[in-house]
């Protein structure tokens, strides 16, 4: 399917899987059948000799290395710089600059196996084929999925082992076993089973042949049908004693004689059993040698065990066929991949974990005596979920959501599993995505490992400096363990790096701020913090309105005053009318709630006179001609300044209706105490003023 027809691509990769990852819980993703060419390479026929240069160790590099070893060093994830620098190796031939730069290419692009392929061919070409194996069993260690490069590792033993010891094939066969362990589930992973049963083939052990396509023919796979003609024909054109296994053979003789003696009682009634013989005779023997029709018979039973499996295996297939024929790339690189390709890795991965959520309820529905089945068929159905996301994570590596997911998914099977998802994505491929790190912080904070989730959060720190979420989830992360001393010294440390940044150093405040007052009961440091930020910034409104919250819940008995201080530092301040009529506002109404004198209530209702006046002239010089329509209808809907008629006050949501006093006698109508009844309809009061901290989030930079 997508696998056929791309062997021109290069930079085909493959994904690590997590440590002790092994069937039938693991699988791989078959890559397709690339020849390496440019940048990918391969065997290489046409590469420049690579030559040790006198003592391999010790040989200078070339001028034009370090140069371009600089670049990549700048910028270590431009894959473009990366590229040149290896094409340069492999064109001049240098076998320590060939192991330098792919050596500090691999660490930060794992998933590119043609490049180990690569290093391993380099050091086989230059006589060290010890290192080229051990390079190829670096490579698998890191991505055990790669059906290419297991490959690639066989051959590369097969070419260098003398076949003739003994240990050699058992090494060889040891490979195979963990190959198709590791890889052997994958869709694509054809090419890897049908090497092993001909290899076994070559060795003269048709049993272990048959073994090898029977195990695959139980596996969905690409070229099915292929492995199960394949399977036909070796079934068919050998004795069954020479293909099967010991205990198979019997078993399938023994239906044979008993098919006999059944076709005989139907004939005669008489079971060839029964004939009498004299006391002592035993049955003939069959000199080891099975007749033609014997043959011919058992060859058909085998067949049909196996045309029962074959049809099973067929039907899982042509489920996921149309699922498969939608990825287009399913190898890894640096470019985006397009919305209907992560639609469709979204589209199968959901519709495989929904196969294995109904196979575990028949597992779980089913009886002791009669579920062996259903348990089969859930652990293979959680193993190949696991396939697919394995998969997936190799196109899709760069895409935190995947990693999520698959997290999600594996948070049921064990903790140790999803550690290591986190550990792959975070210190491989997503080293710069502060919120997957963020994720994996918490899980490990919520398993009790604390220790690891406060150095995730400070390596994360180190490569993204100065993002105030993550320094928030350690103030977060050391408040709850209980370390208030070093949250404290970690928000003062944000507010001292911070004061170049005015906004910055204005939410850091207010956090500090608010942890004095709220962990430390200490009031008077978290105003000392507000007022030296205002000091810094005194156009932020923000501020002036938390130094008020802290002022109004505080004891006014102690600090009546402070209310009022706070109100009138915030109208001096170079902020906008409007925001200066909310504080204005707030200021007369605790005048009106809690002053002490009526004195203070006067006052403060002419000061906020005068800001409204201002405010509307400013307004109405903007807005130009009094008499504008638009302008006009406003003033008649009741959105000017105007004395409402002497009714019933409009009762406003959730806020008390007071009733102001009188008018002061031989006073101005107009400046009076009166009309501040129509000044609170008119605004609401209390009721309309914002808590500050509902936009608190609105400090974070963005990332």
């Amino acid at each position: 399917m997508a696998a056929e027809g791309t062997e021109e691509l290069s930079n085909t990769e493959e994904l690590k899987n997590p440590p002790g990852f092994h069937e039938p819980e693991a699988a791989g993703f078959t890559k397709p059948d690339v020849e390496q060419s440019g940048e990918t390479g391969g065997d290489g026929e046409n590469a420049a000799p690579y030559t040790a240069h006198g003592d391999e160790e010790e040989a200078d590099l070339p001028a034009d290395f370090e140069k371009l070893w600089k670049q990549t060093c700048e910028n270590p994830l431009d894959f473009n710089s990366w590229t040149d620098l290896l094409q340069y190796c492999e064109q001049e031939g240098h076998l320590r600059a060939c192991r330098q730069a792919l050596n500090g290419f691999l660490v930060r692009f794992p998933l590119c196996y043609g490049y180990w392929k690569k290093y391993s061919d380099i050091e086989r070409r230059a006589g060290h084929n010890t290192k080229a194996e051990e390079v190829c069993e670096r490579g698998l260690k890191v991505i055990p999925l790669s059906v290419d490069l297991w490959i690639h590792f066989i051959n590369l033993l097969l070419g260098t082992l003398n076949m003739n010891l003994p240990e050699s094939a058992h090494r060889i066969r040891c490979v195979f076993e963990e190959a198709v362990a590791s890889a052997g589930w994958d869709f694509h992973s054809d090419r890897l089973w049908d090497l092993y049963g001909e290899w076994e083939k070559e060795q003269g052990n048709l049993k272990a042949m048959t073994a090898v396509y029977d195990r695959v023919l139980m596996i969905p796979t690409q070229l099915y049908n292929t492995h199960y003609e394949k399977l036909k024909t070796h079934l068919t054109s050998n004795p069954p004693r020479d293909t099967l296994s010991p205990e198979e053979y019997d078993m399938v003789k023994a239906e044979y004689k008993q098919s006999q003696i059944q076709t005989k009682k139907e004939k005669s009634d008489i079971a060839a059993d029964e004939e009498e013989r004299p006391p002592g005779e035993e049955e003939p023997a069959d000199n080891d040698k099975d007749s033609e029709e014997a043959v011919q018979k058992m060859q058909e039973l085998i067949l049909a065990r196996r045309e029962e499996l074959y049809q099973h295996n067929e039907a899982e297939v042509r489920k996921r066929w149309n699922f498969e024929e939608a990825i287009k790339r399913p190898y890894f690189h640096v470019k985006p991949l397009d919305k209907a390709q992560l639609k469709a890795w979204h589209s199968y991965l959901d519709w495989e974990m929904a196969e294995a959520e109904s196979a575990a309820m028949n597992a779980g529905g089913t009886s002791v005596e009669g579920g062996e089945g259903s348990k089969k068929e859930y652990v293979a159905s959680h193993g190949r979920v696991l396939v697919l996301f394995e998969r997936c994570l190799i196109a899709c590596a760069l895409y935190e959501e995947f990693w999520k997911k698959y997290v999600h998914y594996l948070e049921p099977y064990g903790v140790e599993e999803v550690r290591n998802v986190y550990r792959r994505a975070c210190g491989i491929h997503l080293p710069y995505k502060h919120s997957i790190h963020l994720q994996w912080s918490a899980f490990e904070e919520k398993h009790g490992n604390v220790s690891e989730a406060q150095r995730i959060l400070e390596s994360m720190e180190m490569v993204l400096p100065g993002l105030s979420v993550v320094r928030l989830r350690r103030v977060g992360l050391e408040r709850r363990a209980g370390r208030l001393d070093v949250a404290e010294s970690l928000l003062k440390e944000s507010v001292e790096q911070s004061k170049n940044n005015p906004s910055l150093h204005a939410f850091y405040s207010i956090k500090l701020s608010r942890f004095l007052l709220k962990l430390c009961r200490n009031p008077a440091r978290a105003r000392t913090v507000l007022q030296e930020a205002i000091e810094i910034s005194p156009d932020n409104s923000r501020l002036y309105q938390n130094l008020l919250e802290l002022e109004v819940s505080g004891d006014l008995r102690a600090n009546g005053g402070g209310v009022q201080q706070c109100v009138a530092k915030a109208l001096a301040a170079p902020l906008s009318p409007k925001t200066k009529i909310r504080f204005s506002q707030r200021g007369l109404q605790f005048a009106e709630d809690f002053g002490t004198s009526v004195q203070s209530v006067l006052s403060m209702y002419e000061e906020h006179q005068k800001l409204l006046k201002e405010h509307d002239g400013k307004r109405g010089a903007e807005n130009g001609d009094n008499d504008d329509p638009e302008k006009m209808s406003k003033m008649d809907d009741g959105s000017a300044m105007a004395v409402p008629p002497q009714t019933a006050p409009p009762t406003m949501p959730h806020m008390p209706i007071t009733t102001p006093p009188p008018p002061m006698m031989g006073g101005d109508a107009s400046g009076s105490y009166g009309s501040y009844g129509s000044w609170y309809q008119q605004y609401g009061g209390y009721g309309s003023y914002q808590n500050p901290w509902n936009q608190y989030n609105q400090y974070y930079p963005p990332s």
